[in-house]
């Protein structure tokens, strides 16, 4: 294969630079004195690996020049919508120039053509030559460059794509690129395409019948390509074939640029080391300095290019304690520590029933010691008694005003209240310092933290105890390895938190986050899960049943409308019954390219053809059968009757808490079956439920943040913000509101903010897709500010890569600026959506927190059982409720002041679906 060992390897800077600054935004990456160094660092990280990588190969970086290109004389708006480089970018682009000719790699920056152009020329003139050439780049563009000699590899993944990769990803060979990205166009370059052509069109057409010089000479044959708008398609192309045209010139790559040097003259690397070393100490990274100082350097990378703040000692002492006095000693040590980091190893990941196994603590850095208390394997050595050990423990882990630190503490938090101790002076927690840092950057478990930000590969469980059904659980480990592991844990929860702290401390906002909401909010989810919910295992049971029936009735109308039996639930036999014998039109392919039956195609196919409908049913409904009717009876907990989920705070990008085992959150609510599965969660006797909801929170906030009059006037005045939206698109009185207006209304309020298109809203209403653009068109001249705020946080979050809630959480959304149009537009759709979603997560957190203070010293019978979305569940005695209702909704409406009434509505009822 040509990329196995590249005769050249041709680096596009201009891609890679970009791509670097925001993907090592969340770490934010300074020099001590402030100078940003993220995109310096992982571009001269990514040129190390290739390096390192490919030995014998020499190395090419091209960079775009300044100033205007000949793209720019062919049509004046060429990129003029893209905006201008971050001010901590732009400092960094000349100290990557210094590295990279330190490096002994030719630079190249060509004056009057892109970075693109110089590639496309090089990599020409390597095939003209019979070269195997590697270019690096994350730019979609260049696999028009793609042939038998030119392979594309994306650094920041390691994904290679030859010929065969371009026609699998794209669907077309590389030869046909360019004709893609004319006729769709491009946002990012302000390449205009042809107007009402997007992707699936462009495929569709390249894939039908050729070119698009192909597509001009056969014009008459585009109908019968049967797509959706097939037929006027002739008339499209025709009207705009100058655009086309344009199109196809700007997204061609130059391969005959004039440049003083040819394929033929690059070396391998000749790096100036002492210039390296230089730049490396001024900025400040200590990995590749002590790797130069110590004579291994060069321009390669080394055998670990770790992150440069690790504060990593050379050695560290982790201590197994078996003896009472060596246990009293570190009680000692932990009474004078300035914060403990705590761990507990247990018999398994159920918090309601795991086993207090040992337990680990450190208190400086690579120094941590395990305390043995319950491994029971044969041959296992006297450990210290449990419950003695944990009651000399308990007046310390208690103790609110000694700081604690763990990893996922809630945890932790929740067993030790199964031996009686209620863990107290919980001050940080690294899986909650990593999420609010950046909810993308990584996954929060200690193993990847440790490796993302610290460098250091830790053990891992499996690396002990094994995988599969033959894993052992953590009291039949050996001590040998259990300890090391153990106090390991502890070892590195210190040092992260070390790390993610400083970190944060340089970003007030999300400090506040941190200390305000997430923070506060572990002991009261702990509170929450353990207070478990009440379910009617006899109920469930009957509408297992009950689903069990309709299944099968459900299978005997699909055999009937198949002609056949079948399986309902294989999408081999699906396509060949959809688009074989039924000819139902193929909406989307699979990666492979076998027709889809994925659940948004049937979702269209539904709305013209009763087989995709019913399909969609019965695969509703096995779902819940499977999920909650057979399954929640199964997890009621044996000691307690009742079912215990466990809520996440690090999952959801946006700050909304999720739940598994069981996953609370997807019970249905707008369908019959989903509300009988609600009124299984019942209230014990002499209780009644109540669940407290904020109403239409989302469009509330968005009112807040866009400061539309309109909307702010509707809310202020507690109008039917869904009837008053009507009322203005569809120009009638208040009183005069349709129920169907009101519905299309309401589609419209909410399906603005998650960035639905005219299409989506046209699905949703049954109506065609310029008549529901129509609508939209109206909505925004009726509020005016929604539109303004949806433009400018799309603009904010070019320039920023990120977008903020309310109270300071922040979101990085690192295809804001993505080539790609579909994944920036994504991008662009949760730019709009996540400040409103973030904000709603927050107040709710807010709103749990305050609750569960005001519980504790209000002297209501009542506490949460569960948290769903915007909504809270409670358990209240019976001859309580009404004055409960009146002091909880009051509370939860104040957990925030925007510049709209918040509103809470709460029922009561015995059970969940008639309190909701």
């Amino acid at each position: 294969m040509p990329d196995q060992h590249p005769s050249l390897i041709l680096v596009d800077g201009s891609s890679y630079l970009y791509r670097a600054f925001f993907a090592s935004q969340q770490a934010d990456l300074r020099t001590s004195e402030g100078f940003p160094t993220g995109a310096v660092r992982v571009v001269t990280s990514m040129l190390r690996s290739l390096i390192k990588q490919h030995p014998q190969s020499p190395v090419v970086v091209v960079f775009d020049a300044k100033g205007k290109t000949f793209r720019d004389e062919l049509f004046e708006e060429y990129k003029s919508h893209r905006p201008p480089m971050p001010d901590d970018l732009r400092q960094q682009v000349e100290p990557i120039h210094e590295i990279i000719r330190a490096m002994g790699l030719p630079l190249l920056v060509v004056d009057g053509v892109e970075a693109d152009d110089v590639i496309g020329t090089l990599a020409r003139q390597a095939s003209a030559a019979g070269m195997a050439t590697l270019i690096s780049t994350g730019d979609k563009d260049m696999a028009q460059l793609v042939d038998e000699h030119v392979t594309l590899i994306n650094t920041m993944n390691d994904s290679r794509l030859d010929v065969a990769g371009v026609q699998e990803k794209y669907g077309i060979p590389p030869h046909l690129v360019i004709d893609f990205l004319a006729l769709m166009g491009d946002k990012v370059d302000n390449i205009p395409g042809v107007p009402g052509i997007g992707e699936k069109t462009a495929l569709a057409l390249l894939q039908g019948i050729g070119s698009i010089a192909d597509l001009y000479r056969n014009l008459d044959r585009i109908p019968e390509l049967g797509f959706r708008g097939a037929k006027s398609m002739p008339k499209k192309l025709e009207e705009n074939r100058e655009m086309a045209e344009l199109s196809y010139q700007l997204a061609t790559i130059k391969t005959d640029v004039e440049l003083d040097i040819g394929v033929g003259e690059f070396g391998l690397p000749a790096p100036d080391n002492d210039k390296l070393l230089e730049l490396f100490k001024r900025f400040e990274f200590r990995t590749w300095v002590r790797e130069l100082e110590e004579g291994g350097g060069s321009a390669g990378a080394s055998d670990e290019d770790s992150p440069d703040e690790v504060l990593v000692p050379e050695n560290v002492e982790y201590e197994t304690v078996l003896e009472q006095a060596d246990l009293e000693r570190w009680l000692g040590v932990l009474q004078g520590a300035e914060l403990i980091a705590f761990d507990t190893e247990t018999t398994s990941l159920d918090y309601m029933q795991a086993e207090i196994v040992g337990v680990s603590f450190a208190v400086e850095p690579g120094k941590a010691a395990y305390v043995p208390l319950a491994h029971d394997y044969v041959g296992a050595p006297q450990q210290l008694d449990r419950a003695e050990v944990l009651a000399q423990l308990k007046p310390l882990l208690q103790d609110p005003a000694r700081p604690k630190v763990g990893q996922h503490i809630k945890y932790d938090m929740n067993v030790l209240a199964r031996y009686g101790i209620e863990l107290q002076g919980v001050a940080f927690d690294t899986m909650l310092e990593s999420y609010v840092l950046n909810s993308t950057a990584s996954r929060h478990d200690m193993d990847s933290l440790a490796d993302y930000y610290l460098g250091v590969k830790t053990v891992h469980f499996e690396d002990i105890a094994g995988k599969g059904k033959k894993q052992l659980t953590f009291n039949q480990i050996d001590l040998e390895q259990a300890a090391p592991y153990a106090a390991e844990d502890a070892d590195i929860t210190l040092r992260l938190h070390r790390v993610l702290h400083e970190k944060l401390s340089r970003e007030g906002k999300l400090l506040k986050v941190f200390e305000e909401i997430e923070r506060p909010l572990i002991p009261v989810l702990s509170r929450i899960e353990r207070n478990g919910a009440l379910v009617d295992a006899n109920l469930l049971g009957r509408h297992s049943q009950e689903l069990a029936k309709r299944l099968t009735e459900l299978e005997r109308e699909a055999f009937e409308l198949a002609g056949k039996e079948f399986n309902l639930g294989s999408p081999k036999q699906l396509q060949q019954i959809f688009y074989e014998e039924q000819q139902l039109p193929v909406l989307k392919k699979t990666p492979k390219g076998a027709p889809s039956t994925a659940e948004e195609v049937l979702q269209e196919l539904a709305l013209d053809y009763p087989l995709p409908k019913l399909i969609l049913e019965h695969r509703g409904l096995s779902k819940l059968k499977s999920t909650y009717t057979d399954k929640l009876p199964q997890m009621i907990n044996p000691q307690t009757g009742r079912i215990h989920t466990s809520y996440h705070q690090a999952v959801t990008a946006t700050g909304r808490l999720s739940s598994t085992d069981p996953n609370l959150q997807n019970i249905p609510v707008r369908n019959a079956e989903g509300r009988r599965i609600r009124q299984a969660f019942v209230a014990p006797e002499g209780c009644k439920l109540v669940a407290a909801d904020y109403s239409q929170i989302e469009l509330r906030i968005m009112a807040h943040l866009s400061q539309d009059q309109g909307l702010l006037n509707a809310f202020s005045k507690g109008e039917d913000i869904h009837r008053a939206t009507a009322a203005e698109v569809f120009k009638v009185d208040l009183d005069e509101v349709s129920a169907e207006q009101r519905r299309s209304a309401k589609a419209i309020n909410f399906g603005l903010i998650y960035g639905m298109s005219a299409f989506g809203l046209g699905r949703q209403l049954g109506i065609g897709r310029n008549e529901a653009q129509k609508y939209i068109d109206h909505y925004f001249e009726t509020y005016p500010g929604v539109q303004r705020y949806m433009d400018d946080i799309r603009e904010q979050a070019r320039e920023r890569g990120y977008v903020e809630t309310l109270f300071g959480r922040r979101l990085y959304l690192p295809e804001i600026n993505s080539r790609n149009a579909m994944r920036r537009q994504a991008a662009e759709r949760t730019a709009i959506n996540a400040p409103m979603q973030g904000t709603a997560a927050d107040i709710i957190k807010r709103a749990m927190v305050q609750v569960d203070d005001w519980l504790s010293a209000c002297g209501f019978d009542a506490r949460i059982i569960l948290q769903v979305h915007d909504e809270l569940v409670f358990e209240v005695r019976e001859d309580q409720v009404e004055a409960f209702v009146k002091e909880v909704t009051e509370r939860m409406a104040g957990a925030a002041q925007l510049d709209v009434p918040l509103i809470v509505d709460a029922g009561v009822g015995a059970h969940w679906d008639e309190a909701h």
